[in-house]
């Protein structure tokens, strides 16, 4: 008796589907775009059984998905996703930063939930495959320095009610335009206006916890934040500072990852972020890293810009009474927070029991030279192997 082996993910399979009514592709700073809702006119889905294993994939229109209402994502939280973004660089040309990187993140995510695993270099090219088809319409070569979010998501599609393994998945990747982040519109004074501004959770509040799942990027991390979120722009801040146990360690900030830079006692700067450590609280942000592979080459040893100070780049816990103390002491000089859509933004503000902390601003100029610089690789401006050039001519 022959026994089949269940199929890998299989990127050269993909069979097309296309839309037989093209969306209008919406102007700039359009409801459609701010609400996050322009999504372009195809996406990419496949089908994954424990029994046949990954299906061919497929290039179909943008549309709903079916699922069963026993279906075990619904129930379960058995999904995970990541973030990425397809650049369109000054020089016409499209490319994705880092990809595999997040391609082998969702990976580790799928393992956390165990669902089903795939070559992260297959959905690598299936993303390709979409952003080179999407681009024409989507991403104009004459839209220079312009850019689409890819959502890649995996899903248990398994019927059963029953609390298992998924034996059913479903892997599809889309595009979006994405609206660059701005603070709020809430009242704000001449200290505040050019950076955001935290609430920090209170200890009844966290995001993540020792042994969870805070460390993957799993659909189930992201709900319960929802409410808190939602409190914090009630009350006029852009994001949720998460905070985690009695010390109040700096873990992250919405979906960001926390640097710090302050002055020590023997006058030199330190650049800090939380480390990434045992107990997996903390996701591993390929925007954090980097930030931290470009400070260590551009302000460590002799500094790359002359106007820069040398830094001391650490991964190390971080508390409020860290940053309450530093700016007590006139020590702090700058806090920022980066993520694929956070981008690299300053911290104005924070709000922690009961006290609103005033951050300092430009002070040194570290922050905006690594947000000029990353900007400068994305966008094809510096030659870079983090840009991966995206072939349009298939």
């Amino acid at each position: 008796m022959t026994v089949t082996k269940p199929s890998t993910l299989n990127a050269s399979a993909l069979e097309i589907q296309w839309t037989k009514e093209p969306k209008q592709v919406p102007a700039p700073g359009s409801p459609e775009i701010t609400s996050l809702k322009a999504t372009t006119d195809h996406m990419i889905t496949v089908s994954w059984t424990s029994a046949k294993g990954w299906e061919n994939p497929k290039l179909v229109p943008y549309g709903p998905l079916s699922l069963m209402p026993s279906a075990n994502v619904i129930h379960y939280a058995t999904g995970c996703f990541e973030g990425m973004k397809v650049y369109r660089g000054f020089d016409g040309r499209l490319r994705l930063h880092r990809p595999l990187y997040n391609c082998n993140r969702m990976l580790s995510s799928a393992e956390r939930i165990s669902l089903p695993g795939f070559e992260p270099e297959e959905l690598l090219k299936l993303i390709h495959k979409l952003c080179a088809i999407e681009a024409p319409r989507w991403l104009p070569k004459d839209k220079t320095g312009s850019m689409l979010y890819i959502r890649p998501t995996l899903i248990g599609t398994d019927s059963s009610l029953g609390l298992r393994v998924p034996e059913e998945a479903l892997l599809y990747i889309f595009l979006i335009h994405w609206p660059s982040l701005n603070p709020t519109t809430a009242p704000i004074d001449d200290n505040t206006k050019n950076g955001i501004r935290l609430l920090a959770s209170t200890e009844s509040t966290v995001r993540a916890w020792p042994g969870g799942t805070g460390a993957a990027k799993v659909a189930a991390n992201y709900g319960p934040t929802i409410q808190a979120q939602g409190e914090a722009r009630r009350l006029g801040y852009d994001q949720i500072l998460w905070l985690f146990g009695p010390d109040r360690q700096i873990t992250e900030a919405g979906s960001a990852n926390v640097f710090v830079i302050w002055r020590t006692s023997t006058g030199g700067l330190q650049m800090v972020t939380p480390p990434l450590d045992e107990r997996k609280i903390i996701l591993a942000g390929g925007t954090r890293r980097s930030i931290l592979e470009l400070s260590r080459k551009m302000f460590v040893g002799s500094p790359a810009n002359k106007d820069a100070e040398k830094v001391e780049v650490l991964e190390s816990g971080i508390t409020m009474s860290d940053i309450v103390w530093a700016v007590d002491d006139e020590s702090l000089v700058a806090v920022f927070v980066v993520g694929t859509a956070a981008w690299v933004q300053p911290v104005a503000e924070i709000m922690f029991d009961g006290r609103t902390i005033r951050l300092p601003l430009g002070i040194v100029p570290h922050v905006s030279l690594l947000k000029a610089k990353l900007e400068s690789i994305v966008y094809g401006k510096e030659a870079s192997p983090w840009g991966e050039v995206i072939d349009e001519s298939e």
